[in-house]
């Protein structure tokens, strides 16, 4: 039970600051509604899709690989070190020479809105190159502070990293304006430059964070070494590219939609509808924190109990427990949709009501962040028989279902097709892991058992949300009913667990 202890330990840890971390940013949700109308807060949600997958190209797969490395050649940890970090820093030198330059041509690809002046455009693409490379050198590091068994440096980093991020919005959405309205202390000063409801400062704050992230790093990066092993990196290589693919693809199915949505939707409506997408999906960001958190602890968990003879009874036991926790947070978040959703208010009733048109796709979102869970869970197979390719299968169909069904019914149904699309994708790449991780590294998970969790999970949500038409009272009532019969099944092995 120790190894156990053990992971829920660092799960624990990471799982905080990463909740404390996404709270905090899941807080200004509700700042950006009221200081952007939807249209705005649609670019916003548009350039950062593309953030999310110019990362893990960046990254190169690169942190996975790492991890591995470590397991297999534990003598060579600096050398693993160095490789890893030169990848991506070369990687990203050739990024910054291929998109600075070139950044006019790349805005006019990537924008969405009209009304938005073509040179401020520039400037927000410059912003995100910027933010790109910074937090792709910051990669290796946070890795290394996780391998060498330091979750309590790695939250606290992360933590002040949203702290930051969190103040300078605030900062220049509302304390700059204060300045300026009281007549405070350098307000002509402020007043030449600040200009009100400007999007670009959220980008700034962003660049800023980062570069503070990376200083407060500065301790990891001062272990680096020249020291190289060209054989070593052309072999790493081979591993992560595969990992690079799959991790893309993933975020080829988290994001293109936003992206799909600006591009095949009418001009004059589609950053008004990758808005009210994307205000909406973050209320799923409290199942999408569980899930990151998870997978933090379990990376590296995995990788070093793998040689344990019992560890695909500890790897089934994990799986049990997480899908119920992730359902029970499921069926939680949807009981309480009337109250999450005043988190994504706008400035007044005319905008609020533009926001609140797109609950519908809540659910639908949430339980394809359930099925995107047991996926990462699933994935441990090929991760740990160095079968990366399944990855890059099973995460290439689960992408290529997404772009060619959003390609197909965007233009009829918009941002709920993508919803349903999204579930599809992470369904399909769930039952492909299981079925290929049977043959290739058994692991005894209880299927029933799972399969009458998840299932009891949407029969309540649908009832929740469609019968009971989103009812708190009756919506929280469903859900003790669910926590206790979870629990009235789980007594005897969680007697077992607490008696130890």
């Amino acid at each position: 039970m120790s190894t156990a202890k053990k992971f829920a330990g660092q799960t624990a840890i990471y799982g905080l600051s990463t909740i404390a971390g996404r709270v905090l940013s899941f807080f200004l949700t509700p700042v950006y509604t009221r200081a952007y109308s939807a249209k705005v807060y649609g670019i916003f949600g548009n350039l950062y899709s593309y953030a999310s997958m110019l990362n893990a190209l960046l990254a190169f797969g690169m942190e996975t690989t790492f991890f591995r490395y470590l397991n297999k050649r534990p003598d060579d940890k600096q050398l693993i070190y160095n490789n890893s970090f030169g990848a991506i820093l070369t990687i990203s030198a050739l990024f910054f020479l291929l998109t600075f330059p070139f950044a006019h041509f790349i805005t006019g690809w990537i924008r969405i809105d009209s009304s938005t002046p073509f040179a401020e455009y520039i400037l927000y693409t410059k912003y995100f190159i910027g933010i790109l490379i910074v937090d792709a050198l910051c990669v290796i590091p946070f890795a290394k502070i996780r391998a060498d068994g330091h979750p309590g440096r790695y939250s606290l980093i992360k933590f002040l990293n949203i702290v930051i991020f969190v103040s300078l919005n605030l900062f220049f959405i509302y304390g700059l304006p204060f300045v300026i309205k009281h007549n405070l202390p350098y307000t002509r000063w402020i007043s030449g430059w600040y200009i009100q409801g400007w999007l670009g400062y959220v980008f700034i704050s962003n660049l800023i964070t980062s570069i503070v992230t990376l200083l407060m790093l500065m301790p990891e990066l001062l272990k680096l070494r020249p020291k190289f092993s060209k054989a070593l990196f052309f072999e790493m290589l081979v591993y992560s590219w595969p990992v690079l693919v799959a991790n893309f693809s993933y975020l080829i199915n988290e994001n293109l939609d936003k992206i799909l949505l600006g591009k095949l939707l009418p001009v004059n409506d589609s950053a008004t509808q990758v808005g009210i997408y994307t205000a909406c999906a973050k209320i799923s960001i409290f199942l999408s924190i569980f899930v990151n958190a998870f997978r933090l602890g379990a990376e590296p968990f995995f990788f070093s109990h793998a040689k344990n003879k019992n560890a695909t009874q500890t790897y089934a036991r994990i799986m049990n427990y997480f899908v119920i926790a992730v359902c029970m947070i499921f069926v939680a978040l949807v009981a309480n949709i009337e109250l999450l959703k005043y988190f994504i208010k706008g400035k007044d009733a005319a905008h609020t009501a533009v926001y609140w048109s797109g609950i519908g796709v809540i659910p639908v979102l949430l339980f394809g962040y359930v099925s995107l869970g047991i996926y990462m869970n699933l994935s441990v197979w090929y991760k740990l028989t160095d079968q990366t390719k399944y990855g890059l299968y099973i995460s290439g169909l689960g992408a290529l279902v997404t772009i060619v069904l959003n390609l197909i019914f965007i233009p009829y149904y918009g941002y709920m097709a993508s919803a349903w699309i999204s579930l599809t994708a992470y369904a399909s790449m769930m039952i492909m892991s299981y079925i290929w991780g049977q043959k290739n590294y058994p692991i005894p998970y209880n299927l029933k058992k799972n399969l009458a969790y998840i299932i009891t999970s949407v029969i309540l949500v649908y009832l929740s949300f469609n019968v009971f038409k989103r009812n708190i009272f009756i919506g929280n009532a469903l859900l003790i009913l669910f926590a206790g019969a979870a629990l009235f099944m789980e007594r005897k092995e969680l007697k077992a667990i607490f008696s130890k």
